[in-house]
């Protein structure tokens, strides 16, 4: 039993050290690039894959094989409730704001997509662009999400579990994603208008909270995908639909995007409705996965 536990602490050292050295990299290229380089380049989205890249090669090397990694769908509930609840807390946060005066109507997102999408009557445009993104956009958030939940919710949650309890999961697997950010959220162009510490600070809050909801998915349903259609979700709501839309005021600036207090705030509420639902999870013994494979 110790031997198996030490085996997967160590793993995880080995998983965190291969993610370091290869985000390390495109952290480099990201901090010595302007912002429309960065983008051009797709910089972000290669960084997005190496916690993913170093997971999967974690896996490889120590179990020589990816049992564990959570590829099956599972159950569609799950999968559901994890495209649904970005969008609710999202909601919670934003449409105050936008009710209170400072939603734009006019917003570039919206007349990019009337422009692209010019047959759509103009009376409809706003609730098409909502369906669209709802479907095709967070299909293609996906693709960077995966990156990211493949070492995330496919190796480390996992892994932690063998180790340690849920809330323990949560914390840790929370702070070492918000910390992964920092670079960029430091050095590069990855912040709110605010002071920033303020926007590290309500980040990091966001971050490892929502890592309850997002710990709590993958332990009961078995399932990676449910990390990523809640991280695709988040990322496609958050900064697509809502945050080019609501207007830039001294307020708003503090309140809104992923770097403001209302969604820190919200991310407490689902942690501590999740933490109340740990008895739900199933018990975690060390897996046999620990050993390579006869």
């Amino acid at each position: 039993m110790q031997s198996d536990r030490t085996r997967t602490i160590n793993s995880i050292l080995v998983f965190l050290i291969l993610t370091l050295v290869l985000s390390a990299v495109f952290y480099r290229l990201i901090l010595l690039s302007s912002a429309a380089e960065i983008f051009a380049h797709h910089y972000i989205l290669c960084l997005m894959w190496s916690p993913g890249v170093a997971g999967l090669a974690t896996r490889l090397a120590f179990q020589r094989n990816l049992r564990g990694h959570g590829f099956g769908l599972g159950k569609w509930p799950y999968l559901f409730a994890s495209y649904c609840i970005p969008l609710a807390y999202a909601s919670a946060v934003y449409l105050p704001v936008w009710f209170a005066g400072d939603f734009i109507p006019g917003s570039p997102a919206l007349e990019s997509f009337a422009y692209h999408f010019s047959f759509v009557p103009r009376e409809v445009v706003f609730p098409a662009f909502f369906v669209w993104l709802a479907t095709a956009g967070v299909a293609r958030s996906c693709i960077s999400a995966v990156g990211e939940e493949l070492g995330w919710r496919g190796f480390l949650v996992p892994e932690l579990a063998k180790v340690t309890s849920y809330p323990k999961v949560a914390v840790v697997s929370g702070v070492i994603w918000a910390v992964w950010h920092y670079p960029v959220l430091l050095f590069s162009i990855y912040h709110g208008e605010g002071p920033l510490w303020y926007s590290a600070a309500c980040f990091t809050v966001m971050v490892v909270a929502a890592s309850f909801l997002f710990a709590w998915m993958r332990l009961k349903s078995g399932s990676l995908w449910t990390g990523v259609l809640l991280h695709a979700s988040h990322n496609l709501f958050v900064q697509a639909f809502f945050d080019p839309q609501t207007a830039h005021t001294k307020f708003t600036i503090l309140w809104t995007t992923e770097f403001g207090a209302g969604l820190a705030l919200a991310a407490i509420v689902v942690a501590v409705i999740f933490y109340r639902k740990r008895g739900e999870l199933p018990a975690i013994a060390p897996a046999e996965s620990s050993a390579p494979a006869a």
